[in-house]
C-alpha cells in the first residue's frame, strides 16, 4: 500500500474549497432544519390525532429511508422540474447543486432534530406547566414562555451534535457533484491515480472539523449542568 501526499502542491485548493463548502452545508442545514423540526415536535406532542399522525408519518418515513435516496429524489425529482441557475458562489460552489443538497439534508435532519426537541420538552417537569396554567396562561403562552426556555438547555448540546454529524454526512453530496471535501478527494484520486493519500487527508480534515466542535460542545454542556448540581 503506497501512501503519498505529492499531490498537495497542485491539488490543495480542492481540499480547502471542500472544507469551506462542507462547513457551509452543515451550517445552513442546521439553520433550515430547526423551524420545521420545532413544528414537527409540537405536532407530535399535540392531542390532535391528525397533526400527530402527519408528524409521526413524516419522521418515520425520513428516518426509515437512506439519505442518498432522499438527496436523489430532491435533486433529480423536485429540482429536475424546477431549474436553478448555474450561478457560482466563491467561484466553486454551484447554486444549482448546493441548494438542493441543503434542502435534502435539512429535510432529513429535521426528523432527527424534531425528536431532540420533543425529548427536551418532555424533560421539563410537568409541574412547571401545571403552575403556569394555574396562573391563567394559555397552552401557547405556557409553551413559549415557560417550557421552551427551559427545554433549550437540554436541546442545545444535542443540536450541536447534529451539526457535527452533518459535517460528516455532507460527504454524500459528492454523489451529485457538490464540491465539498469528499468531492475534492475523489477529484484528486481520479487525476493523480493516488488513492490512499487523498482519502487520508480528507479523513484528517473531517477529524479536524469535528473533534474541536465535539470538545467545545462537551465543555458547554458541563457549564450548563453546573447549575443543576447546586
Amino acid at each position: 500500500m503506497h501512501i503519498s501526499f505529492s499531490f498537495l502542491p497542485d491539488y490543495w485548493p480542492y481540499f480547502l474549497n471542500g472544507v469551506i463548502c462542507t462547513l457551509m452545508l452543515a451550517f445552513f442545514t442546521v439553520l433550515l432544519a430547526v423551524l420545521p423540526a420545532v413544528l414537527l415536535a409540537l405536532m407530535r406532542l399535540s392531542k390532535n390525532k391528525v397533526l400527530n399522525f402527519i408528524s409521526n408519518a413524516f419522521i418515520e418515513i425520513i428516518r426509515g429511508t437512506p439519505m442518498l435516496v432522499q438527496i436523489a429524489i430532491v435533486y433529480y425529482g423536485f429540482f429536475g422540474a424546477i431549474k436553478l441557475p448555474n450561478y457560482m458562489i466563491f467561484g466553486f460552489i454551484n447554486v444549482a447543486m448546493f441548494i438542493p443538497c441543503i434542502i435534502a439534508l435539512a429535510v432529513n435532519s429535521s426528523a432527527y432534530v424534531a425528536e431532540i426537541i420533543r425529548a427536551g420538552i418532555l424533560a421539563v417537569d410537568r409541574g412547571q406547566t401545571e403552575a403556569a396554567r394555574s396562573l391563567g396562561m394559555t397552552q401557547g403562552q405556557c409553551m413559549r414562555m415557560i417550557v421552551l426556555p427551559q427545554a433549550i438547555k437540554n436541546i442545545l448540546p444535542a443540536l450541536g451534535n447534529e451539526f457535527v454529524t452533518l459535517v460528516k454526512e455532507s460527504s454524500i453530496c459528492s454523489t451529485i457533484g457538490v464540491t465539498e471535501l469528499m468531492f475534492g478527494a475523489n477529484l484528486t484520486r481520479g487525476a493523480t491515480y493516488q488513492t490512499m493519500g487523498p482519502l487520508l487527508l480528507a479523513a484528517a480534515l473531517y477529524f479536524c472539523m469535528t473533534f474541536p466542535a465535539s470538545k467545545l460542545l462537551a465543555y458547554l454542556e458541563r457549564r450548563m449542568r453546573r447549575g443543576d448540581a447546586r
